[in-house]
């Protein structure tokens, strides 16, 4: 695990990393748009400029339009596909406890607790901004874990919180899900259209598969980097978790709880992004080097390693 470079280091980083994401994804797509011009217009390179300068300004309104309304309508998705209500501070003071010390002793505002009423033993933190930033956690994790365990946990969210993790996390989501929405219904249409009866000088059946292949390339290429930054975020807020409570084991020990009771059904497979453990299965197969690159969260016992070395 890298040595932990500092949280306002750490916040600086990840805000540049949202700057080069809202820039990569949109060239991602238009990137897309013009090889599709390019191939459709028979390489015709003059062509293809004049389409793609005409087109440009319809896409990008797309694209902003889809991103905002995704982008700020996540935090109430999230709630819906996990089946979270809020965590009143009657029913469990010990939770308001650990989270209010935790927050006070680096100064930062108090994020909303939600609890879901589950046995599995998960995490995660939501949220764009000071209003919505919340802390998630299942019953089943309030109720197994030591104080000192729980603490680790909920540190270890609160600073995917002060990292802006969630937020970094959410616009690779958002984009990566119009390269999905994109590949779904290029698909359906190329499925569709194979039945519909066509002059055999239609090409609309080889553009769209043009299409379809090339929204292919970019959703791959938009998922592994999107894994990528998942893994990586963390590493960081395990470190991050230790920094807050210098206490290292008791994450650890926590770790090694959930690992393997950490799964619960959710209505988006996405959500499970977000999760302090995804609950995948690790590969000790030929393949598991490859199908490391499509998970989303390092191997927990890696995680529970590096902490017991500290």
């Amino acid at each position: 695990m890298a040595r932990y470079v500092g949280l306002q280091s750490q916040i600086n980083r990840n805000n540049q990393k949202s700057i080069l994401l809202l820039a990569a994804f949109p060239a991602m797509i238009l990137v897309g748009v013009y090889l599709v011009l390019f191939f459709l217009t028979q390489e015709d390179t003059t062509s293809t400029n004049e389409l793609f300068l005409a087109y440009l300004p319809y896409v990008l309104g797309v694209v902003g339009i889809w991103f905002v309304i995704a982008y700020f309508a996540h935090t109430s998705l999230i709630q819906h596909a996990t089946h979270s209500k809020p965590l009143e501070r009657s029913e469990n003071l010990r939770v308001y406890n650990l989270t209010e010390n935790l927050c006070m002793s680096v100064g930062m505002k108090m994020p909303k607790l939600f609890i879901i009423e589950t046995n599995a033993l998960n995490a995660f933190a939501s949220g764009i901004n000071e209003k919505t930033y919340a802390v998630t956690l299942t019953r089943g994790i309030i109720d197994t874990l030591t104080d000192e365990e729980l603490e680790g946990v909920i540190a270890h969210e609160l600073t995917h919180i002060r990292n802006k993790d969630v937020r970094l996390l959410i616009v690779t989501i958002v984009f990566v899900g119009i390269f999905g929405v994109i590949v779904d219904v290029t698909f359906r249409s190329l499925l569709y259209g194979n039945h519909r009866k066509r002059d055999s000088k239609d090409g609309g059946g080889a553009a769209i598969l043009i299409i379809l292949l090339i929204a292919v390339v970019m959703y791959f290429l938009s998922m592994i980097f999107k894994f990528a930054l998942s893994r990586s975020r963390e590493y960081m807020a395990d470190a991050g978790a230790v920094e807050m409570t210098k206490n290292s084991l008791a994450l650890a020990s926590a770790l090694r709880k959930i690992s393997g009771n950490s799964s619960f059904k959710t209505t988006n497979e996405e959500v499970k992004e977000l999760f302090i453990d995804h609950g995948e299965t690790p590969s000790n197969n030929f393949f598991s080097s490859i199908s490391s690159i499509f998970a989303t969260h390092p191997p927990i016992e890696k995680r529970i390693k590096a902490l017991e070395q500290l």
